[in-house]
């Protein structure tokens, strides 16, 4: 088993480390989720809004967001107190933070494919992705449990049972294994595939209808935008598969460079992906509006 402590003994930097991302973490959960709730609350009021895929795979990409920032708060947590856990309580913490990882990335490339049928199909791709999307919805997670499950195999043949139930001090970063990097490193790349031939297509067919020409700066201001937030999320992820765990003062510092910009990416995605959109943007308003309502209604009211 591969773990950062075989090579690593440097237990202050490590705890420094965690402690670090634990604090961005709780930032970017607290953020991320505020967001997220409104959102929720937005799109669950509206039965137009329910019934779209885009609104569906829009909630789902910011539930995982959420959750992955909160399973990260707790793993980081767990090494930067010292929590003495059971192995295999670290694994399944960062078990499932990864298939939260993968679902965030999972679902942005299809709402990058919902957005190309959308646009260059837009009398079949309603119904087709209507007919479906739950089937494709729990097909995505099927696949993303197996390979994560998969992965945690291949990893842990040099374990011994035993040692699963042994109390760690410092919970260790597992899937550090050149095999397992190279099955993340192609999961990576499909997906990124997928998303930018989508973009690629819904420019083409934008550019074609005359959508980004000189005139229609916002339209190509919102795909560099949607550009950009990809490759916060995608280069450092590159890095951290390619690298691995690997240990040293500037190895460390370049950690935490790009797990800020990753967790400024995941902070950023609710406005990018959420507030940014013109229907959630106008019911937002009405909701808000609403609430301020009630609550000053109520307070004019007092205890009966």
């Amino acid at each position: 088993m591969n773990s950062s402590l075989e090579h690593c003994n440097i237990s202050d930097w490590l705890r420094l480390e965690a402690t670090v991302k634990a604090s961005v973490y709780v930032v970017a959960f607290s953020f991320a989720t505020f967001i997220t709730i409104i959102i929720i609350a937005i799109v669950s009021q509206n039965l137009k809004l329910r019934k779209e895929v885009r609104y569906l795979l829009l909630c789902h990409h910011l539930l995982c967001i959420s959750s992955y920032c909160a399973l990260g708060v707790i793993f980081q947590g767990m090494r930067a107190l010292l929590a003495n856990s059971p192995l295999l309580v670290c694994w399944l913490v960062f078990g499932i933070q990864l298939i939260l990882g993968d679902g965030i990335l999972f679902t942005l490339a299809l709402m990058a494919l919902n957005t190309y049928l959308a646009i260059c199909w837009p009398l079949s791709s309603p119904s087709l992705f209507d007919s479906f999307k739950y089937r494709i919805l729990a097909g995505t997670w099927t696949t993303i449990i197996l390979k994560n499950v998969c992965l945690f195999l291949i990893e842990g043949t040099n374990t011994a049972p035993a040692a699963v139930l042994k109390m760690e001090l410092f919970c260790p970063v597992i899937l550090n294994g050149i095999p397992t990097r190279v099955i993340g490193m192609v999961f990576l790349c499909l997906l990124l595939s997928v998303i930018l031939i989508s973009y690629f297509l819904i420019y083409l067919e934008g550019k074609r209808a005359g959508h980004f020409n000189s005139s229609n700066i916002k339209a190509r201001k919102t795909v560099l935008i949607h550009l950009v937030q990809m490759g916060l999320h995608i280069v450092p992820t590159v890095i951290f598969i390619g690298l691995g765990k690997m240990c040293g003062a500037f190895f460390f510092a370049l950690n935490l460079v790009l797990f800020g910009v990753f967790a400024l990416a995941q902070c950023f995605n609710p406005l990018i992906y959420g507030l940014q959109n013109r229907e959630l943007q106008s019911r937002m308003h009405h909701w808000m509006f609403c609430q301020l309502r009630c609550g000053h209604l109520v307070n004019n009211n007092g205890p009966v």
